[in-house]
């Protein structure tokens, strides 16, 4: 199941991988077509079989959207939680959303890549020795 080009797909693979590269934090893209129940919940569904929740800082982001549903959510671990301000999962998704608006759904994404890198890297730098725990591909589910 493609949703996304496959240029938008390696721009969206990259845009993790920039961010990566500046924390010690996880962003994972998780995606389908529909969405059958609230998008939070379907979200904080993937983040455990993603094994997101099995980072080492508790520190992974998971942005979900649901194409054909127009629905989309971000969730972050306890970590993350702990410490960005409490409405900067609200800020990153309308900013994401002015894109979407637009017919932009790869930007958008990129946009809350983007975003959620920045508070990472704030809260969780890059530490010596870290690896990458966790796909840097888009998951289709």
């Amino acid at each position: 199941m493609r949703l996304f080009t496959e240029k938008e797909e390696e721009d969206i693979r990259k845009a993790v991988e920039a961010a990566e590269d500046k924390t010690s934090g996880e962003i994972r893209i998780c995606a389908e077509k529909k969405c059958p129940e609230n998008p939070l919940d379907r979200a904080a569904n993937y983040f455990s079989k993603l094994n997101m929740n099995q980072t080492a800082l508790r520190n992974g982001v998971l942005i979900y959207i649901a194409t054909e549903d127009h629905k989309f959510a971000i969730i972050g671990d306890a970590g993350i939680n702990k410490v960005v301000p409490p409405d900067f999962w609200d800020t990153t998704k309308d900013a994401m959303l002015d894109h979407f608006k637009k017919g932009e759904l790869a930007e958008g994404i990129i946009t809350g890549i983007h975003l959620a890198g920045e508070k990472l890297q704030a809260y969780f730098p890059l530490l010596d020795g870290d690896k990458n725990e966790l796909s840097d591909d888009i998951s289709y589910m």
